[in-house]
């Protein structure tokens, strides 16, 4: 493997994940309008996330697949895929076809996320962290451009004009074929030693133990600030706009942290870098309750910039493990990210119902904290 850092095709897998992510941030912005247009319920309508989801689970068996093909096919047309079923949304005329577009969507989703790690790692050389800084950045920009983006749809064409979108997610695939077609194999390497399934799990088991338990105690305080954090700040008698704005600083600045990190892990070490943000994250969360006001604001950019960095540095760690299977590593991950993600996302509504957002995100703070002794299990390099 080229140890240079190939800045053109890292530039170009993380466009790809921009655009790619761009199209699946399409579902909130649209469902007041399809609750409207196909009469649902919000139960129903909150189904229909889960469905998106669900091939998640199926991620193991798409490592262990992915494994033995050329993986970059995989990144160039999943995001003309994505385009065309999340574009298709406002013409659905029922809600089976909107659980088959999304579920489409899903699997289009982990086959693009699964393998693209993969070759950021390939082209970042020895500098996997700020690859995967790169490749992060694009993910999390998304989620600010993409409401925007069909917003903009909406209001030009209304809700059954959504497939005119459609058109800029075919264009990156197009422009992925051409930048990434010459491009060899990169899941592995043929004189690599590559362990079976079952021998790089029992590997690599002290390595997710880490992962699970830094991931699950801080993910409450992730979602708390993600999915309830304008319900928690019009709780606080602040406006709808402030809180709209609110979410769009923070998702900003977890944008612009995850591209910085993945330099400073680079530089002083991934161990080194998540102590910093295991141990300060809830400081600044416990910061951020006592605001109000002007001053919430820039409290919130520090809280994003911290509430993501950890992505790129975790993902580096994934595609630095020494199995000659990345691609199933990565798949394994996203699993257990996944499952954490979608549990603690219940339990601080479930929380929230019963003793209030503000006490909730007090207990989500402290329980950050139990995520930093985690980070001894790993090496030191």
């Amino acid at each position: 493997m080229e140890k240079k850092f190939q800045t053109g095709k890292v530039i170009t897998i993380s466009f790809g994940h921009l655009l790619h992510d761009t199209y699946t941030a399409f579902l909130a912005p649209m469902l007041p309008l399809l609750i409207s247009k196909l009469g649902l319920s919000l139960s129903m309508a909150g189904l229909l996330d889960v469905i998106r989801k669900v091939p998640s689970l199926f991620n193991p068996f798409i490592g262990l697949l992915a494994d033995k093909i050329c993986v970059k096919y995989l990144v160039i047309f999943t995001p003309a895929i994505s385009a065309i079923s999340m574009s298709l949304l406002g013409l659905s005329p029922s809600y089976l076809i909107l659980f088959v577009l999304l579920f489409v969507t899903g699997i289009s989703s982990i086959l693009f996320h699964i393998p693209s790690p993969v070759m950021i790692k390939h082209f970042s050389g020895d500098k996997t962290g700020r690859g995967m800084g790169y490749f992060m950045f694009g993910g999390e920009m998304a989620r600010t451009l993409g409401p925007l983006f069909i917003t903009a749809g909406l209001s030009l064409w209304e809700l059954e004009g959504s497939y005119r979108v459609m058109p800029v997610g075919l264009l990156a695939s197009i422009i992925l074929y051409f930048k990434l077609k010459d491009v060899t194999s990169v899941h592995q390497h043929k004189n690599e030693k590559q362990n079976s399934a079952g021998q790089t799990i029992k590997k690599l088991v002290p390595f997710f133990v880490f992962i699970t338990g830094f991931q699950l105690f801080r993910a409450g305080m992730k979602s708390a600030l993600t999915l309830y954090l304008p319900t928690y700040l019009t709780t606080k008698n602040h406006s709808l706009w402030i809180a709209g704005i609110s979410l769009s600083v923070l998702q900003f600045a977890g944008a612009v942290g995850t591209f910085a990190t993945g330099y400073i892990s680079d530089r002083i070490t991934h161990r080194k870098t998540l102590f910093i943000i295991a141990f300060a994250s809830p400081f600044i969360m416990g910061l951020f309750l006592k605001t109000n006001g002007i001053l919430m604001m820039p409290v919130l950019v520090l809280m994003g910039f911290l509430l993501f960095a950890s992505g790129p540095v975790i993902l580096a760690l994934v595609q630095e493990t020494d199995t000659g299977r990345p691609v199933f590593v990565n798949s394994i991950y996203m699993t257990v990210n996944f499952s954490i993600s979608s549990l603690m996302v219940l339990v601080v509504g479930i929380l929230g119902d019963n003793i209030g957002l503000e006490l909730t995100y007090k207990i989500s703070a402290v329980l950050a904290f139990i995520s930093v002794p985690f980070i001894f299990i790993l090496p030191t390099r």
